[in-house]
């Protein structure tokens, strides 16, 4: 062997030991081929909002609201509000929705093809299968004209096995274990989001309800007003311009009304379904003064918002998912080793392929490298790191949004609760107007003209104060549900007992492969 010839075949040994040294030490070292999947460190704000959060809301109808804290996310937060009627509305739509059952359903046909696809890629395949044929072959000129008749009898056991020396069936897995976490994550998100479908539209329908009520005191009053008007009319007490104006406020405060019972049955439509029934079967309102606002709300700490809303866990679980898609796009670009086998009996007559002489087995390994895809390999990995970056900004937008959400309901609820107290002391003024007035018309001080329009200023103060009730109680919903879940210890336990749905349960590789 020449020098030049030497020197080449130690080039060669010392870049396949160099190989190999690197295959192993990829292997056993968890050798990374992606990104490794950790959230992004977002910016912790001082304070949600604009303006530094209140320790408390100013006092509105008697009840002030606290702010408390870096205080956990309350579970079932809707039994705040004490009242039985609601929460046997919410048990029953979280019972009986068929949204909720749907996506139950789709997450459970996820973990089935999750665990499918770890057994398919990391335990061998063994397969049974048995033949029985007849052939004819053609004559062989050399050794006569007679065709050949002839029958082949075989059953063999076939078993085949794909070492995943680089991880990508490993990081497939993960991927696909990751979007299962994804589905968990999203049917809590829809749990949650029911529950506070279910509280808005109750509270809200009995708002209306409430309102209808008064509007049709307020549509008696004006039609009573403008009656008693168009007989001083006819008395030539008033102008034809009083009787005009008489005439439209009644019929304005009368154009009000189908408006409203219209959105009230809409609502009660919409709640009927969120509960699983038939509209017709829409559960009668509840009485808005029986629902009585939280006076302690939780403020979650920024870090810890992170870790409690189902959002941004969904949209962590699909960074992860992403990254583990970069690293097995990476690994197919490696070589990849195959080993089969299989053993059985054969023959060309059943005595013969039952009897040892039919005994047949064969077993071979495969060794692949990718050289040349037309660039396909190379081009997948780039979209899998494209849809990883995509992934990572998908987690800032998330977070940011869900800190605008809190940041909003907190500022909607010290607004809500100022408005609600202007409200409600123009509604008591205006209450106190009225019985004044009307007992001097008992008295017969005053005619019935003025009581009547001071009883109208009454009712629609009455009104607004209906409103800012209805808006304090829906935007304290919004706020807990913003907050979302108490976070999950490593464990798998919360600091309160977690329902089926609100409890994601780790999807890992190791727990799926091990259950088949």
């Amino acid at each position: 062997m020449t020098l030049s010839a030497l020197s080449r075949r130690a080039r060669f040994d010392a870049l396949a030991r160099a190989t190999i040294a690197a295959g192993v030490t990829c292997v056993l070292g968890a050798c990374s081929f992606g990104p490794n999947g950790d959230a992004p460190v977002m910016p912790q704000p001082a304070h949600y909002g604009a303006e530094a959060l209140p320790t408390q809301t100013v006092p509105a109808q008697g009840i002030t609201q606290q702010f408390v804290s870096g205080a956990q996310p309350v579970p079932e937060w809707w039994k705040l509000y004490r009242s039985d009627a609601l929460n046997a509305l919410v048990d029953e739509g979280l019972r009986n929705s068929p949204t909720l059952e749907a996506t139950d359903r789709s997450l459970a046909a996820a973990r089935e093809q999750l665990r499918a696809q770890i057994g398919s890629s990391l335990l061998p395949i063994i397969d049974a299968g048995g033949q029985a044929t007849r052939n004819r072959a053609l004559a062989i000129p050399e050794i006569g004209p007679n065709t050949f008749l002839y029958n082949v009898f075989v059953g063999q056991l076939q078993a085949h096995y794909t070492f995943d020396l680089f991880g990508a069936s490993r990081l497939a897995n993960a991927a696909l274990a990751a979007r299962v976490n994804v589905q968990v994550y999203q049917l809590e998100a829809a749990r949650r989001a029911l529950a506070a479908n279910i509280v808005t539209a109750t509270i809200t329908s009995a708002a209306l309800h409430a309102q209808i009520e008064t509007t049709e005191r307020l549509v008696v009053l004006a039609n009573d007003q403008a009656r008693d008007t168009e007989r001083r009319f006819e008395l030539g007490a008033v102008s034809h311009a009083d009787l005009l104006n008489a005439q439209q406020s009644a019929a304005s405060v009368a154009a009000s009304l189908p408006a409203l019972r219209q959105q009230w049955l809409t609502t009660r439509h919409a709640l009927a379904v969120l509960l699983g029934r038939t509209p017709d079967a829409a559960p009668d309102d509840i009485n808005l003064a029986q629902l009585h606002v939280p006076e302690q709300v939780p403020v979650v700490v920024p870090s810890e918002l992170l870790r409690s809303r189902p959002d941004i866990e969904a949209a962590d679980a699909a960074l992860k998912a992403a990254a583990a898609d970069v690293g097995a796009a990476t690994a197919q670009m490696f070589p990849s080793l195959s080993l089969s086998a299989s053993m059985g009996q054969g023959g060309f007559s059943w005595p013969v392929a039952v009897s040892g002489a039919g005994a047949i087995w064969s077993i071979g390994a495969s060794l692949s490298q990718p050289l040349f895809h037309g660039g396909a390999l190379v081009a997948q990995r780039h979209a899998a790191q494209h849809t990883y970056e995509a992934s990572v900004s998908q987690y800032k937008q998330t977070v940011l949004a869900a800190f605008q959400n809190v940041a909003d309901t907190l500022a909607s609820l010290e607004h809500d609760a100022q408005s609600l107290d202007a409200a409600n002391v123009a509604a008591r003024s205006a209450q106190g107007v009225f019985k004044d007035t009307s007992a001097r018309y008992r008295l017969g001080a005053l005619p019935v003209a003025s009581a009547r329009s001071s009883e109208q200023q009454w009712r629609n103060a009455q009104l607004d104060e209906i409103r800012y009730t209805s808006a304090r109680l829906t935007d304290t919903a919004a706020l807990f549900q913003a907050m979302g879940n108490p976070p999950v210890d490593q464990g798998g336990a919360s600091s309160t007992a977690p329902t089926s749905a609100s409890a994601p349960a780790s999807v890992g590789v190791t727990n799926a492969a091990a259950s088949n």
